[in-house]
């Protein structure tokens, strides 16, 4: 029988020693919001590491990151991170509070290592005494960039920002001069050595800029669309595209409302097609008009499109001086896959054995019959037809608007049945629509043509007015989509609106991306409910979250216009004793004026 050994008392010392080593070293290398070598922090509740392997399919909860944390314990998370950057990192109020709402990833890895079941801001705040965060991590995701984007951005060696003194300085310019912090995300992504400039060199190259006669909202949008324009000297592809467009006739900040953050820019690309296009003998003021009527002729894909476009019907045998007349009579040929169909129309009817000067023809009169769908192949058409490619071929000759229901899946019954167009008013507004990204002949712009009040060239107008405010064409149709009647006011009052948010409010123009409804209330109530709101700061009372006060200095605009006034006055006004009164002697003032 073999005598049991006893474990040597240190033995058993020393593995325990190395375990807790091992299983602190792993916790930290594996999340890089810790600097290494922490100060040892005092014993609280704090949620251990689970190692065990995990269902590597995610549920819906673990997609949302606060799907299983509360509001109210989100806001007060959000408060004392952002109590922690302002008051013990000395943050600016301004950059704390954005970086604090704005970097829910980050939140959910904070919220991850405190016990949940307490205060949740009191745990939060006594993690961050002890537990100095990597504050690259919230910073970049609050720019508007992705976790997974931020690991090759993160410095080495550096945890805090105040040591990277250039980039704070060169992104406060970019602040200051009016671009959005969400944008700024992708700038540093994509030209990270812009933020290494020296004092004043950024700020001398958007000056540079303006010496062009570009104005400031359209030197902010160009920036955010194309950073690389403030890298070095001033880009010289670019300014031959200003010239060449001033050479037409355009005007400079027309520019601001064709480009997309979405999108990227080849202006090389863009100077060589607008030589091509002067060059194929097309007048200077007939392309002004094109460009200016249609401006993804221009930028969509950098004019890639109108090369393959251009080529396909020179191919074809159309006429150099009848291409821009093609252009203008069917807008659209550049949306979706417009141009797919189109091209793939063409050689069906190649392979059929139609002859050249017959496509051409069809091209020229029947382009959107052609364009609208995709087609099958012909032997499938021909077997299911039970015809002979000849008698197709004829067919197709005799009426090409057949071409639709014998060569694509779409059926005719199944069609939308657009109002009868007579004269050119429902036609203008039909062709407004289109141009913003309604599909011809859809559902979609059968409903629009009864929402949307007023002539095409009036509809424009509105349209242009929110665009010179300074938000993108793009975003703008994607607003008056959702909310049509934004559209059925006047240029004038459309106007109003935007000066009292702008200049009045002090919200930015983006603002109204998450909520168009905005311009859909009247001014008197907007001026009500936000002079209530005003009263009440001055009076040392902030909108509360399930009896939480949240620390923001502006609200959200749908918080104060989107509820009833019953509603209003009992969640808003009645929040002082005094509330009541003031809220009648604002609209008794409101009435009177």
């Amino acid at each position: 029988m073999i005598a049991s050994r006893r474990p040597n008392p240190s033995s058993i010392y020393f593995s325990t020693t190395m375990l807790k080593f091992f299983e602190s070293a792993t916790l930290f290398h594996k999340n890089p919001i810790f600097p290494s070598n922490p100060p040892k922090p005092p014993t609280f509740p704090v949620k251990s590491f689970d190692f065990r392997p995990r269902n590597r399919f995610s549920t819906a909860a673990d997609a949302n990151p606060f799907a299983k944390v509360s509001r109210t314990g989100r806001v007060d998370a959000q408060n004392a991170l952002f109590d922690y950057l302002h008051s013990t990192r000395s943050f600016h109020y301004t950059d704390a509070e954005h970086v604090s709402k704005n970097s829910p990833a980050f939140l959910h890895t904070l919220l991850s290592k405190v016990d949940g079941e307490e205060d949740v801001g009191r745990s939060v705040t006594r993690f961050l005494r002890y537990n100095p965060i990597n504050e690259f991590e919230p910073f970049f995701e609050s720019l508007g960039l992705k976790p997974v984007e931020l690991h090759p951005l993160l410095p080495r060696n550096v945890f805090f920002l105040s040591d990277d003194g250039m980039m704070l300085e060169n992104y406060h310019v970019l602040c200051n001069y009016g671009v959005p912090r969400s944008k700024i995300g992708r700038m540093f992504k994509e030209t990270r050595e812009m933020f290494g400039y020296g004092e004043g060199v950024l700020s001398s190259r958007l000056r540079a800029y303006e010496g062009l006669g570009l104005s400031r909202p359209t030197i902010i949008k160009l920036v955010t669309c194309c950073p690389a324009l403030l890298v070095g000297d001033l880009n010289e592809e670019f300014l031959k595209v200003l010239e060449k467009l001033k050479d037409f006739g355009v005007e400079l900040d027309w520019i601001r409302g064709c480009l997309s953050d979405k999108s990227m820019y080849n202006w090389n690309r863009i100077l060589d097609m607008l030589n091509f296009l002067d060059g194929i003998g097309c007048g200077k003021k007939e392309l002004a008009r094109l460009i200016k009527v249609h401006p993804r002729f221009v930028f969509d894909d950098s004019g890639k499109k109108i090369y393959l476009l251009v080529a396909m019907l020179l191919k074809l045998g159309l006429k150099r001086d009848g291409i821009l007349g093609f252009f203008e009579h069917y807008p659209r040929i550049l949306n979706g896959n417009f141009m797919k169909n189109l091209w793939n129309a063409v050689q069906f009817l190649l392979d059929i054995g139609m002859e050249t000067e017959d496509i051409v023809g069809t091209v020229s009169s029947h382009a959107e019959v052609l364009g609208a769908a995709s087609c099958m192949r012909p032997m499938l058409v021909l077997e299911r037809l039970n015809i002979s490619a000849e008698e197709l071929c004829e067919i197709i000759k005799e009426d090409p608007n057949r071409f639709s229901d014998l060569a694509t899946r779409r059926k005719s019954s199944g069609g939308v049945h657009l109002p009868k167009i007579e004269g050119t008013f429902v036609q203008e507004k039909i062709t407004f629509l289109l141009k913003i990204g309604f599909v011809e002949n859809s559902e979609e712009i059968a409903k629009a043509l009864s929402r949307f009040r007023g002539r095409g060239d009036q509809l424009q107008g509105r349209f242009d007015c929110l665009v010179n405010a300074g938000l993108d064409c793009h975003t703008v149709a994607g607003m008056i989509k959702v909310v049509p009647p934004v559209l059925n006011q006047s240029t004038d009052v459309i106007e109003k609106k935007l000066d009292y948010l702008l200049n009045h409010l002090g919200y930015p123009v983006e603002s109204l991306v998450a909520f168009p409804t905005f311009l859909c209330y009247s001014l008197e109530k907007i001026r009500l409910r936000f002079s209530m709101y005003k009263w009440l700061k001055e009076n040392g009372v902030m909108l509360p979250t399930r009896n939480r006060k949240m620390l923001m200095s502006t609200v959200a605009l749908s918080t104060l216009l989107a509820c009833s006034d019953a509603r209003f006055i009992k969640y808003v006004v009645n929040l002082h004793p005094e509330g009541p009164r003031v809220w009648e002697r604002l609209k008794s003032s409101s009435s009177s004026t």
